[in-house]
């Protein structure tokens, strides 16, 4: 369980190619703190930490999560936003985030509003999954709230904070996104449609 509240972005190192699978290779500033086993989110999906090598860590991401997350996309060089799970003890500062990446989105416009930052994205609708205004939604791991919702499209205003600390800024129209929707959200359509 995760809250969508980026810790770092990490940097990938290195891919390594195993039948289907993909072990990628990941520096960040925690990497010590890190224990083989734990759930981390990358751009907000969760994967297992298996190895620990000094700066640096391995995850490895199967088939399956590769068709349905940016990660297939990534490069050496690329950079990832990161969420260790959340301790039971804290605050909740963002919303439950499960980090099982739904869909990929595809960034539509990116506009600087004097500082701030309008980002809207399209995804594939298909009755299972909806965004509402003021609602949560999680873009490469990161919790955000709908500023604008229409069919197949959504909008998020960022504020520089989120913008400097997290990947939002290496973003272009057309690249690929992460999205989890609320889990609120997609029980009432899965009800809705019985």
């Amino acid at each position: 369980m995760f809250t969508g509240i980026i810790e770092a972005t990490g940097k990938l190192e290195k891919i390594v190619k195993e039948g289907t699978n993909v072990h990628f290779t990941f520096s960040c500033p925690f990497t010590n703190e890190l224990k083989i086993d734990q759930s981390m989110a990358h751009n907000g999906c969760c994967l297992t930490v298996v190895e620990i090598s000094e700066d640096k860590y391995v995850v490895t991401a199967i088939n399956e999560t590769l068709e349905k997350t940016n990660l297939g996309l990534l490069e050496v060089g690329s950079l990832v936003n990161l969420e260790r799970c959340m301790v039971m003890n804290g605050r909740l500062d963002g919303h439950i985030v499960q980090g099982h990446v739904d869909k990929t989105g595809e960034v539509v416009s990116i506009e600087n509003i004097d500082g701030s930052y309008f980002l809207t994205f399209s995804f594939q609708e298909d009755g299972a999954f909806t965004t509402v205004p003021q609602g949560s939604i999680t873009v490469n791991g990161i919790s955000l709230t709908v500023a604008e919702s229409k069919e197949n499209q959504f909008s998020v205003a960022l504020i520089p904070y989120t913008w400097e600390h997290t990947n939002m800024k290496n973003l272009k129209v057309g690249s690929k996104v992460n999205l989890e929707f609320d889990i609120i959200g997609k029980y009432i359509a899965k009800l809705l449609k019985k």
